[in-house]
């Protein structure tokens, strides 16, 4: 099926999956496929293909590139677009702005996949009505985008919130981390490869196993940090390890014990703070596609 009517393209680029889509400029989502991650030039070359099967030259307005990271997105730089020192083998220095450029003869736009996502929530999502907010993600890595004052935090650059130090569980104390920067980092004790690493697919964990408590208090102290630091109104947790339905209430109940009230009648509950995002596995596609709608 080719699309006739004018179109946005966006790619959700995680560390896993790259989510591709197309919509239509009122952001009504058309068609959508996923490519898995493998090389830098299979994945790029299949998802150009995905998006040459369904749209032309003639009716393709932008792209919108929503990535892991760490990846340049200050549009004034020369190497925008393209992802930096990641922890990811072989995609160090991979030019996405400029092969899908190329590819598809389209302007495109890129952010970090957890700018992109919040974006989408703060639009028609968990966060809609908030003027401060955090998405992050718990998949094969850790990152969150953060938006306070009417902008998102860090640019032209992005947060690296993934490696912020952790209190190391007193179950957890021998386990020395998988992150090769920082060792026992949040992204390096709770993402879903430092779960695997430790005991097998998270998916194959039964609810009451020792390691959900343990991950669910680093996202507490995640959730802390950005609370006061930040006093964000809202904190959506998405990616692959939020799959899990017991996860979001135990992250919720670490959060209220850590905090132990300590901002009295100003303390926001876990319960209304913390929540998953309401677009589901479409969040950061959409943010994509947002991201292209700026080029109109």
């Amino acid at each position: 099926m080719t699309i006739q009517s004018p179109c946005f393209a966006g790619i959700d680029a995680g560390g896993t999956t790259f989510k591709c889509g197309v919509s239509d400029v009122d952001g009504n989502l058309l068609n959508k496929h996923r490519v898995r991650v493998t090389t830098p030039e299979e994945t790029l070359s299949a998802c150009a293909e995905y998006f040459k099967s369904v749209t032309s030259k003639s009716n393709l307005k932008a792209m919108g590139i929503a990535s892991f990271g760490p990846i340049d997105i200050d549009r004034t730089s020369k190497t925008y677009g393209t992802i930096l020192a990641t922890p990811k083998p072989n995609w160090a220095g991979t030019d996405l702005r400029g092969f899908f450029s190329d590819a598809l003869a389209t302007e495109t736009i890129v952010d970090t996949d957890v700018n992109g996502a919040l974006l989408a929530e703060m639009t028609t999502g968990a966060a809609q009505g908030a003027s401060s907010a955090v998405y992050m993600t718990i998949g094969t890595g850790i990152g969150a985008g953060i938006y306070l004052n009417g902008h998102f935090a860090g640019q032209p650059t992005h947060p690296e919130f993934g490696h912020i130090p952790m209190n190391r569980h007193p179950d957890d104390t021998s386990f020395a981390g998988i992150c090769p920067f920082h060792g026992d980092c949040l992204e390096g004790l709770a993402s879903v490869t430092a779960l695997r690493a430790r005991w097998g697919e998270p998916k194959d964990l039964p609810p009451d196993h020792q390691g959900w408590v343990i991950a669910a208090d680093y996202l507490a102290q995640a959730c802390r940090v950005l609370t006061l630091t930040l006093r964000v109104e809202r904190i959506i947790l998405g990616g692959g390890l939020m799959l899990a339905p017991h996860l979001l209430d135990m992250v919720r109940s670490a959060y209220d014990r850590q905090m132990a009230n300590y901002l009295g009648d100003r303390t926001i509950a876990g319960r209304t703070l913390i929540d998953r995002p309401a677009l589901g596995d479409d969040a950061g596609l959409c943010g994509a596609l947002l991201l292209a709608s700026q080029h109109q």
